[in-house]
């Protein structure tokens, strides 16, 4: 493969935006139908660049290819109908590509999306410094990749993202390995990795540790009328940690997502371990999660700035919600087909399952299940959280197992500690409009 240096391009490490001179590097080895274009070691400052069809972003060891926080360096990105009308993109991006075929970045360098210079600590949730933190109006995205086939991004740190840290939309056959996620774990919006509306996904052996959601598999409208489901995506061989979901499967939810495998990942200190959510009319099926150890813990949010957003989350270990948005009335959608196995988890709430008479929860199995409940964090329990919905956040008693408005639920070698210190009620079952339900703990509430 051919290779392209930027610095023969006219990049040049220490301050100095060399947007242009990458994107000549690139264009040139598009132009030559491919090769790879190298960033050699040093700290280059960098508007966006737009990556093309065959061509290998290498960044090598030492380097580092810093994202530019000048919005006049910071392209938009059209997305393929030409406007900006889906979640996330307004803001611009730093690198990307669009309609390409067989793009990589790959490592060990680092880019890094200063987000370290958008977030500051405002102390809105009285001294305990865990809220999000307040940030600067504008966030650029740092990978955002529409409609890209062959897509691999391999070795490579992503550092300090300001906004979403890597952003798939209706991209298919994508491989992304061994890669680290390090961003501020308080900044919001800053998810790791979200397939939208992507097909033939695998995320394996990355280190991923962020504010907002680790990895987010969702269904955005403008991208499920052009690009289909998001569906055959496995994660695998992770660490996750986040404030929010290590995997959450939703909230966007216009089309169907489904075949999604999460497995032999370690949950750390998450507000929750799965998240599974449908609010717009959407179908989520066939999923399974297992062998998943770690923790998960409820953290701080901003009791200082009434209604300002939080974490979703209040150390639930599973959580599935079929709800309304607050204000809809329509069909929130279909979830059905979900299984966990081999969890062993350390928790502050329960397993949270809640439908509506109207959409029902179908079909959910949970075998092998070995949970602690105790104390880890610093605020109190006795919530449930269903946001965003109708529901909101509200005060509940906390059963081990809480379920609503689920059709066949089967819970199988299921054994319970109590750690001490949590809002457990002492009820290890609570269900309400449930049919089909058969519950069997095992050696309950041992003492730890």
């Amino acid at each position: 493969m051919a290779e392209y240096n930027i610095t023969a391009y006219g990049a040049q490490p220490g301050g100095k935006n060399c947007a242009s001179a990458v994107q000549r590097a690139i264009d040139a080895a598009a132009a030559a139908g491919g090769g790879r274009v190298v960033v050699p070691q040093g700290d280059y400052l960098c508007g966006s660049v737009r990556l093309k069809s065959h061509v290998t972003l290498h960044l090598e060891a030492g380097t580092v290819l810093r994202s530019s926080l000048d919005p006049a360096q910071i392209e938009p990105f059209r997305t393929a109908a030409g406007n900006d009308e889906v979640d996330g993109w307004a803001g611009g991006f730093f690198v990307g590509a669009q309609g390409a075929r067989d793009v990589a970045i790959t490592g060990p360098g680092v880019i890094d999306g200063q987000g370290d210079k958008v977030f500051f600590d405002a102390n809105e949730d009285s001294d305990f410094h865990e809220c999000p933190k307040a940030c600067a109006d504008f966030r650029p995205r740092m990978l955002l990749f529409e409609d890209v086939a062959d897509l691999t991004i391999r070795d490579v740190t992503l550092r300090n993202a300001a906004f979403w840290t890597l952003h798939l939309a209706g991209c298919r056959r994508v491989h992304i390995e061994g890669i680290y996620i390090d961003n501020d774990d308080r900044g919001g919006n800053n998810d790791g990795i979200d397939p939208d509306s992507c097909q033939d996904v695998t995320i394996r052996n990355c280190f991923i540790h962020t504010g907002d959601d680790a990895v987010v598999v969702k269904s955005t409208a403008p991208m499920a009328r052009r690009y289909g489901p998001s569906e055959n995506i496995l994660i695998t061989g992770c660490v996750l940690h986040s404030r929010d979901s290590a995997l959450k499967i939703g909230t966007e939810t216009h089309g169907v997502i489904r075949n999604i495998i999460l497995s032999d990942c370690v949950v750390k200190d998450c507000s929750r371990a799965v998240g599974i959510w449908v609010r717009d009319g959407g179908t989520v099926e066939n999923v399974q999660v297992h062998h998943i150890t770690g923790a998960v813990r409820r953290y701080a949010d901003r009791y200082a700035v009434p209604g300002a957003p939080g974490w979703w989350g209040k150390g639930e270990p599973v959580f599935i919600s079929a709800t309304r948005r607050p204000g809809k009335e329509n069909f929130p959608g279909v979830i059905r087909n979900i299984s966990f196995d081999h969890l062993t988890l350390t928790a502050e709430s329960g397993l949270f399952l809640g439908g509506e008479a109207d959409c029902p929860i179908k079909n959910v199995r949970i075998s092998d299940l070995d949970l602690t409940l105790a104390k880890q964090g610093t605020q109190p329990g006795g919530l449930f959280d269903e946001q965003p919905s109708a529901r909101g956040v509200y005060a509940h008693t906390i059963p081990a197992l809480y379920a609503r408005s689920v059709q066949r639920l089967i819970l199988r070698h299921a054994v319970l500690h109590d750690g001490g210190g949590t809002a457990w009620n002492g009820q290890l079952t609570q269900l309400e409009d449930c049919r089909c339900a058969d519950i069997q703990w095992e050696n309950a509430a041992e003492n730890t």
